[in-house]
């Protein structure tokens, strides 16, 4: 039994319906079809379809089956098209999910770049800040930023993002200006409601030592550029990645503060679910993405006068 084509038999009688379909799809007679499904369930031992006269349906071991089936042909065709790896070979359906903020401030002209060189690739973009789930929702990649929580993923760094906290020149003129994490205190923060109050609010002296900030929360939200705006419009005092930062300083809308003290350098990563061929569209894109961001990226080199050190 040639196992592979067997599959193909299987699923593509599961996706069109019945028998006489998926033998139109492949090509080949119906009895074909039918024989390569029998000797399917004979190697597994396991009857995988309900037939009736009327209808097909899966029985519960055809339905994990055809789950699995469906991604190994897939990873068959992305290694089929691995061995030719030219730009326009370069094709198939592509599902990613991103942030929010970041895949509308940098990451959809990055996207948008790509797309024009490989244009045989189908795009479908999810962006939202709730962690996504790959494998449960048939995610082929995911770019997420700051501390990956999730070691069975496999990951790879795309870029970085420095961690700023910053202010309107409204607010400073009207609460003063803190010197210390400490005088925090005295002060309303704009909290990030998908990290801790300790991290978002944490810093480090230069000799190392650790210091808290502990502002009073005013404002909460799953949304970084959400804060941000509304720490332009004097609201409060806001830590966040300088990739969302970086512009309202630049246009003088938010002003940095406690510059002298460390804050954690963000990794940006893409993530693929584990256990499984990296398709090569995903690579492509992967590779596209940190050459686009790299190490030092432009919305942190735009931020070189503000911070010289």
């Amino acid at each position: 039994m040639d196992r592979f084509a067997a599959l193909g038999a299987f699923t593509a009688v599961i996706e069109t319906g019945s028998f006489q379909a998926a033998a139109q799809r492949l090509g080949i007679t119906k009895s074909v079809v039918s024989r390569r499904v029998s000797q399917l369930e004979q190697s597994l031992q396991c009857r995988l379809l309900h037939r009736t006269t009327r209808r097909l349906s899966l029985t519960e071991e055809g339905r994990q089956f055809y789950q699995r089936a469906v991604q190994i042909l897939s990873d068959l065709r992305d290694a089929e098209l691995e061995t030719t790896h030219k730009s326009l070979d370069v094709r198939g359906r592509l599902k990613l999910a991103a942030p929010l903020s970041f895949g509308l401030q940098h990451l959809s002209e990055a996207i948008n770049q790509f797309m024009i060189q490989y244009p045989l690739i189908e795009l479908e973009l999810d962006l939202n800040d709730r962690n996504i789930n790959l494998v449960e929702e048939g995610f082929d990649m995911a770019v997420r930023i700051g501390q990956l929580e999730d070691s069975s993923l496999v990951a790879r760094r795309i870029g970085s993002s420095r961690t700023l906290t910053c202010a309107s020149r409204a607010y400073l003129d009207e609460f003063g200006y803190p010197e210390t994490p400490e005088q925090l205190e005295q002060h309303i923060g704009l909290q990030y409601s998908n990290i801790s109050y300790v991290d978002q609010w944490h810093y480090r002296d230069k000799s190392g030592k650790d210091r808290q900030g502990k502002p009073e929360i005013r404002i909460r939200s799953n949304n970084g550029e959400t804060l941000a705006r509304s720490a332009a419009s004097g609201l409060g005092i806001v830590s966040a990645p300088s990739f969302i930062l970086g512009d309202f300083i630049t246009t003088g809308a938010l002003m940095p503060i406690l510059e002298s003290y460390e804050r954690p350098v963000l990794g940006i990563y893409a993530l693929y679910p584990p256990g499984r061929l990296i398709p090569a569209r995903v690579k492509v894109l992967t590779d596209f993405l940190a050459t686009h961001f790299g190490d030092q990226p432009y919305w942190d080199k735009a931020l070189v006068n503000f911070f010289p050190g």
